[in-house]
């Protein structure tokens, strides 16, 4: 029983507390848990870091169009913040080259447009991707800040991710998901330079 209990509370099925009062507790279902999996299978499977992006690519424009047709002014308030904080990072000399900063930021982003499209089944779906294209992105962030014209760039990044919100804002569905098509086509080419691609997810964790 005990060892039972172990391997439950290992895969985050249960808690326990200990002492007198204590006990086994179920606990709600973590995506986390199935994140974890998830990457592993990946990694088993020998998973290419592009083919993770194309079936992203295959689903925020989706995504975006949903928001669009969906999005309450707290989803406006929520991207606008987001948008703002980039801005707040390009423009400062002080945080501009945090890498971590400019990872966090624009994966939220692209976490809003999925959690806020109104579809529970791209939002798990995307959830358990999460951390591959997490860790992928803080991997070439950090290495976009030697290239001379990085400030610019992430600004013309910015401007996009403004766009999109006001597509979202005008309610224009077909527009944003063409907007943000064109979007990860364009920044997927300089996400996966080279071979980039071809590597496999277990490369980005070994």
């Amino acid at each position: 029983m005990r060892e039972a209990f172990r391997i439950l509370e290992s895969e985050s099925l249960i808690s326990v507390r200990r002492g007198a009062r204590g006990g086994a507790r179920v606990v709600s279902p973590d995506i986390a848990v199935a994140a974890r999996y998830v990457g592993l299978l990946l990694q088993m499977s020998g998973t290419t870091i592009a083919d993770v992006y194309e079936a992203r690519m295959a689903t925020e424009p989706a995504a975006a169009s949903l928001l669009a047709a969906r999005r309450s002014q707290q989803d406006l308030d929520d991207l606008n913040a987001c948008v703002e904080h980039l801005v707040g990072l390009v423009e400062s000399d002080e945080h501009f080259r945090d890498a971590d900063a400019w990872s966090q930021a624009t994966q939220r982003f692209h976490d809003l447009i999925l959690e806020r499209a109104g579809n529970r089944t791209l939002a798990v779906q995307a959830g358990v991707l999460r951390e591959v294209v997490a860790m992928h992105l803080s991997t070439i962030v950090m290495r976009t800040f030697d290239h001379p014209d990085t400030r610019d760039q992430f600004r013309k990044l910015v401007r996009s991710y403004r766009k999109l919100v006001l597509l979202v804002e005008a309610g224009d569905a077909e527009g944003a998901e063409r907007h943000w098509r064109t979007h990860m086509e364009v920044v997927g080419r300089k996400l996966l330079p080279g071979d980039t691609g071809a590597k496999t997810v277990v490369d980005l964790f070994g």
